[in-house]
């Protein structure tokens, strides 16, 4: 089921369009202004973004760059009241994919959704492209300049997040709360451990760093 999050400070729109998407076949989660919305992202790997421009603090231009910062395939459409053609070019020319007038029409929202889905290709191409490094999410696999790179499944999915948020930084905490299971008898500094295996077996990756965060955890940089 693809995920869909809706960045929208009008309460009642955001949750109507959340339930109509729900109800055709997707899973929506609604953000109330992009602070929030960043924080779902680091909890959720999201399949596609619908977005405000005229927003609380920042606007939709500023997060629809620092999305693309952090996912350069991710479909985007604005939903906004803005239709001058000014605010269309500003919006495409950071990195949106579409571009809708209130009041939307949600049966169109959804053919227009379908059709970048379909586009990315985002149901049978799972995989992130680091430099000479692939990670390929549905077969939980890595190659680095065409030669596999064993990684035990705990180990993959580390590196696949550290690298799907590049330059985020994610606590020990948070790590063992997503790749660990509740009951596990494991402490915080297992993360440690797992680190130290991820960069040996990274060791010839010249295209990203695992950097230590000190006092919080650990992050990803791309070189």
């Amino acid at each position: 089921m693809f995920q869909i999050l809706v960045v929208e400070d009008d309460k009642d729109l955001n949750r109507t369009v959340c339930a109509y998407l729900n109800q055709n076949g997707f899973e929506a989660q609604g953000a109330l202004e992009p602070e929030e919305a960043y924080d779902k992202m680091y909890e959720t790997v999201f399949d596609l973004i619908i977005s405000d421009i005229m927003m609380p603090g920042t606007d939709g231009y500023e997060f629809a760059e620092n999305v693309r910062d952090m996912n350069k395939e991710i479909p985007i459409i604005f939903m906004t009241a803005r239709d001058d053609f000014e605010s269309k070019r500003k919006g495409f020319r950071v990195g949106i994919d579409d571009y809708m007038i209130k009041p939307i029409d949600l049966e169109e929202l959804l053919l227009r959704m379908e059709a970048l889905l379909r586009r990315a290709k985002i149901n049978t191409n799972k995989k992130l492209e680091i430099g000479k490094l692939v990670l390929d999410a549905e077969e939980h696999s890595a190659y680095l300049d065409g030669e596999e790179i064993v990684l035990t499944v705990r180990e993959f999915d580390i590196l696949y997040k550290l690298l799907s948020y590049p330059k985020k930084t994610f606590t020990r905490t948070k790590l063992m709360e997503e790749f660990w299971d509740a009951e596990s008898l494991s402490g915080p500094r297992t993360v440690d451990v797992y680190m130290t295996k991820i960069r040996d077996k990274m060791s010839a990756c010249e295209d990203f760093e695992i950097v230590t965060v000190h006092g919080l955890g650990y992050k990803a940089v791309i070189k």
